[in-house]
């Protein structure tokens, strides 16, 4: 599981080939407070780019090299996801439609409304967080998991699918009391309230 305390303040991460339009929303995003580095290419940013590190991109469309709706669409297939808000001089319906669809928070028109931007830039830092809070969370569950024994790893998956103690029991051939004893480790290990509790946690363990 990944320390936020590692990971440092979000940080807005502007990705665009025009120095005066970095500059200014730099300026933007510095006036409050909002922590901000910029870079003139998706090469650039790659370069530099720690993963790990909280916050959003504001990515302008048309870039020298790889384009930012094609860098949007590969960070949405990635191992890190990324909340991404896209901005060009010229937005057609069709390049709206496919950012929104490879999970942008918003394409905005330039020149962009400083406001409007402020409002997009917040709904990716939040959506960022929430990602990053599941992605913990889900790490820890899967910790939990895995000092699970093989008896209790069995034992939990007939839980889950529903049987009782005494049902297991003859499944796998121990004595009932036997069962009760593993499914107890079993649910402090993996510390599930209750059985429907369980049931979540293995259907994220399976995703």
């Amino acid at each position: 599981m990944i320390d936020d305390r590692k990971r440092g303040p979000p940080t807005v991460i502007v990705i665009d080939d025009d120095e005066s339009v970095r500059e200014a929303l730099r300026g933007l995003f510095e006036s409050v407070g909002l922590a901000t580095e910029t870079h003139g290419s998706v090469a650039e940013f790659l370069a530099a780019d720690d993963p790990h590190q909280a916050g959003c991109i504001v990515l302008d469309i048309r870039l020298p090299g790889q384009s930012g709706l094609e860098f949007q669409e590969a960070l949405s297939r990635s191992k890190h996801p990324r909340s991404v808000v896209l901005i060009s001089a010229h937005v057609d319906v069709a390049m709206a439609v496919r950012a929104m669809k490879a999970g942008a928070i918003d394409v905005l028109t330039k020149p962009v409304r400083e406001q409007d931007l402020l409002e997009a830039v917040n709904r990716a830092l939040a959506s960022d967080n929430t990602r990053r809070e599941e992605a913990d969370q889900t790490a820890a569950l899967r910790q939990r998991y895995s000092k699970l024994t093989e008896r209790e790893r069995q034992i939990m998956a007939f839980v889950v699918a529903g049987k009782l103690n005494k049902q297991i029991a003859a499944e796998v051939q121990i004595a009932e009391a036997t069962v009760k004893l593993h499914r107890g480790h079993m649910m402090r290990k993996m510390r599930a309230s209750s059985v429907a509790d369980l049931v979540r946690m293995a259907a994220i363990l399976a995703d």
